[in-house]
């Protein structure tokens, strides 16, 4: 009797845990942010086959899985991973390699760095990137003059933060053949005394780029490689790439493949005509780590180097209007190319005239389309009527930080009435519906924390201006979320396999050590990632 009495339980105990389903990862004890439909909360989740099976409350999860893994986070916080909807994952990579310039404060200083990482290596083409005129104490551009006093006989090109203007030596100027008539319509050779000043805005640069060495195999696997890791110790899971040219891609492709590097990649074809007849031909190329289905598109150039297009001339530079990089004719032929084979456009549109042409021609090619979810890449000035044309199923695609670096400027290129149309973000989510946000990196900080920062409190990392940039534009914390999972999701026609933390979709999410939904808002900067996994994996 005392026997049957023991044995029973073991029975009962076994058979119990026999109807348990074995899962390959069980998380318990956290708080889940599931950015669902009702963006509800969850405490735990179950993950088979790299693909989430089911979302719940500890104890019901528990009673009815099992694993040999099981992650106890003991309550902290669980978002969807994080999406960044404008990179340059391959430029940030290549960065890496060459001379960092970013948050140089003088030219002086950029002339130190130089002279440091070129300090006997011999190089037979100098490049960096990261400068920026507007955050040294003289608000000019530099000339090839500086430049020239280091390396006379060195190529040197390096890349304004925005990456639409160039400063050269006289001997990039020279291997490409640029002179005081060289002309290029979509940019300017910046003159000085009636030579070449050392600058060059947009179009120009591609003559630099032409002549300098291509990176090797070796330097752009290691350059993906580096960017990968970077981005998965911060929580990102899937960056949009703006912007690569088809060697690249298959480059990605077989990275991913062979597991070398982990993040997911939609990536943006470069609109040279080579791309363009081979992807377009070739139709939409996707599988669970690589998305190829959009080609992006310069409309103008950059804000802070005067090359974005305006309707009026520039504030601070009278009877100057900025240009187009693809006017509009090139525009609408390109729109309705794309069109036809299915894919997206997505195209870079910074002033109010750029918005404005890119508009038109998506209104012209979408014509009885409901669903194509085209993107305006920063939508950073619209003037106010033009606001209604995102309503058309446009999605802007923004980037947070940008307001709260160029403010400091800003008004100076624009004027009071301009800026009013300026990295209005609340606006233009009104007007579409939903708002993809990323970074840009390399050319802002690639922390999506930073971009959370920026989307809610309007301020920079000094926290500044106290009361916060034109809040009337401020995203809410579930805006801004939303913005960064599963809308930025929707943007790429993924938001039925990632973007929130539900059954059947992959098992992508991160562990923060704070809540960035409730903690105080001075904190969201500082918030770490302690955990990235994508795929159920662990990445970080």
């Amino acid at each position: 009797m005392n026997a049957f009495k023991i044995i029973l339980p073991l029975l009962v105990f076994f058979s119990c845990n026999d109807t348990k389903t074995s899962v390959d990862l069980l998380v318990l004890n956290a708080k889940v942010y599931t950015v669902n439909e009702h963006f509800e909360m969850a405490q735990a989740f179950a993950i088979k086959d790299g693909k989430i099976l089911e979302v719940g409350t500890s104890e019901e999860l528990q009673e009815k899985y099992r694993s040999d893994q099981v992650l106890d986070l003991g309550g902290k916080t669980i978002l969807p991973g994080l999406i960044d909807a404008h990179t340059h994952l391959y430029g940030y990579g290549l960065g890496l390699q060459n001379v960092d310039l970013v948050g140089t404060t003088s030219k002086l200083e950029v002339l130190q760095k130089l002279a440091a990482f070129e300090n006997g290596k011999h190089s037979n083409f100098i490049s960096g990137r990261g400068w920026d005129q507007n955050d040294w104490p003289i608000k000019e551009f530099p000339t090839k003059k500086e430049l020239d006093s280091l390396f006379p006989e060195t190529p040197v090109a390096l890349r304004r933060i925005d990456g639409h203007a160039l400063w050269v030596n006289s001997k990039a100027l020279e291997m490409a053949g640029i002179t005081a008539a060289t002309k290029m319509e979509g940019g300017e050779v910046v003159l000085q005394d009636g030579s070449p000043s050392g600058i060059l805005i947009d179009t120009p640069m591609r003559l630099v780029f032409d002549v300098m060495p291509a990176p090797s195999r070796e330097i752009s696997i290691k350059a993906l490689k580096d960017a990968d890791e970077a981005c998965t110790k911060l929580g990102l899971t899937t960056v949009n790439e703006a912007g690569l040219d088809r060697e690249i891609i298959e480059l990605i492709d077989s990275l991913q493949q062979s597991g070398d590097l982990k993040l997911r990649v939609y990536a943006m074809v470069s609109n040279s005509e080579e791309n363009l007849e081979y992807y377009l031909n070739k139709g939409i190329l996707k599988n669970n780590r690589l998305n190829v289905r959009s080609v992006k598109v310069y409309g103008d150039g950059a804000l802070g180097s005067r090359g974005a297009a305006l309707r009026a001339p520039y504030s601070d530079m009278p009877h100057h209007y900025g240009a187009m990089i693809t006017t509009q004719s090139q525009l609408d032929s390109l729109a309705q190319r794309i069109v036809t084979a299915g894919y997206q456009m997505n195209t870079h549109a910074i002033g109010d005239s750029a918005n404005i042409s890119v508009l038109r021609a998506y209104s012209k090619a979408l014509k009885g389309k409901v669903d194509a979810r085209w993107k305006i890449e920063h939508a950073q000035v619209v003037s106010l009527d033009d606001f209604d044309v995102f309503s058309k199923n446009i999605i802007p695609s923004v980037q947070p930080t940008h307001a709260t670096s160029d403010m400091y400027w800003a008004e100076d290129r624009l004027g009071s009435a301009r800026i009013k149309g300026a990295y209005a973000y609340k606006t233009l989510l009104n007007k579409a519906g939903i708002i993809a946000l990323g970074t840009d990196f390399p050319i802002e900080h690639i922390n999506p924390m930073y971009t959370f920062y920026a989307a809610v409190a309007r301020k920079d990392l000094k926290q500044y201006p106290e009361g916060g940039y034109r809040m009337e534009e401020a995203l809410s914390r579930e805006e801004t979320l939303k913005g960064m999972t599963i809308w930025a999701a929707y943007s790429n026609f993924e938001e039925n396999e990632k973007g929130s933390l539900e059954v059947g979709k992959f098992a992508d999410f991160v562990v923060l050590d704070q809540d960035p939904m409730e903690c105080p808002e001075a904190s969201i900067p500082n918030i770490k990632v302690l955990e990235t996994y994508i795929n159920g994996e662990k990445v970080y």
